[in-house]
């Protein structure tokens, strides 16, 4: 039914187009999610907001710079997707829904994050992927049950130290950006299970063998001269690698979020839109 949508509103007029796509839903779904993803809205529908229960919120691909402030109304929100929109900052009444838990904030134009986004303590997977960032703000360090963070195709040079402090991470995303060197931080997080440092500037790779829980490290198209040494039984991808002939980070990194989701046991399915860079 989405492609459908999608499908129609290629055909309608940007300004008409939010009337037409919006009109019918003036009920609360039955399954709690609302998704008006690639939709052309400029302004969000205001009546969404009367959705107490509602659970899933999608947004992306649209041309969206705010958001009002009767959002904060949905405290029963989990995952929201504001992905492929025009956010030059993250509104701030995204970080009064403490129920979130699943954040997508990719492919906007974010250059910080706020201090609020503290708040989101229940806050597991956020992706911050292709914005405008040049170094990790350090209040994602504060989100304390932070399982998977995506950051890649930003403009990042290091990692704050107080990453480590995040010991419920399991998986991080760090590929296209302007990292010389690997991340020392990392070295003290043996509880990583993936480290993606795909399409980076790093000429030297220390050994990984200590973290003792890590098993996939994406490390391609970097001009280094070695391979990370790492325990065995974890999977490389990059030059030097084991596997003849190499598996395509793509593939690899779409294999891990499959594990990472069917670890914790949560049967969603996310729009094309939410997959990683260059998939």
């Amino acid at each position: 039914m989405g492609n459908t949508i999608r499908a129609l509103v290629a055909f309608i007029p940007a300004d008409c187009c939010q009337n037409y796509v919006v009109r019918d839903l003036r009920e609360m779904p039955v399954d709690k999610m609302v998704d008006l993803s690639g939709t052309q809205l400029r302004h969000f529908p205001g009546h969404v907001c009367s959705f107490r229960e509602l659970v899933k919120l999608y947004l992306s691909d649209n041309h969206l710079n705010s958001l009002p402030p009767e959002l904060g109304q949905l405290q029963n929100l989990q995952i929201l997707a504001l992905d492929f929109n025009n956010f030059k900052a993250l509104p701030r009444v995204v970080c009064t829904l403490k129920q979130l838990c699943i954040l997508y904030l990719g492919n906007n134009k974010l250059c910080d994050l706020p201090s609020e986004l503290s708040l989101l303590q229940k806050l597991r997977t956020l992706w911050v992927e292709a914005n405008c960032l040049t170094q990790l703000p350090e209040v994602v360090c504060e989100l304390s049950l932070l399982k998977t963070l995506h950051a890649g195709s930003n403009s990042l040079r290091l990692l704050p130290g107080q990453l480590q402090r995040l010991r419920e991470l399991r998986t991080i995303w760090l590929s296209g950006n302007l990292l010389t060197d690997f991340p020392p931080v990392l070295l003290h997080m043996p509880f990583l299970e993936v480290i993606d440092v795909d399409r980076n500037s790093i000429r030297y790779f220390p050994s990984l063998a200590h973290l003792s829980s890590l098993k996939l490290v994406i490390y391609d198209h970097n001009p280094c001269r070695n391979a990370p040494k790492v325990a065995k039984g974890v999977r490389r991808v990059g030059r030097w690698a084991e596997e003849t002939p190499e598996p395509d980070p793509r593939k690899a990194r779409r294999y891990a979020l499959a594990r990472e989701e069917s670890q914790e046991g949560e049967a969603l399915v996310l729009p094309p839109l939410l997959l990683p860079p260059n998939s």
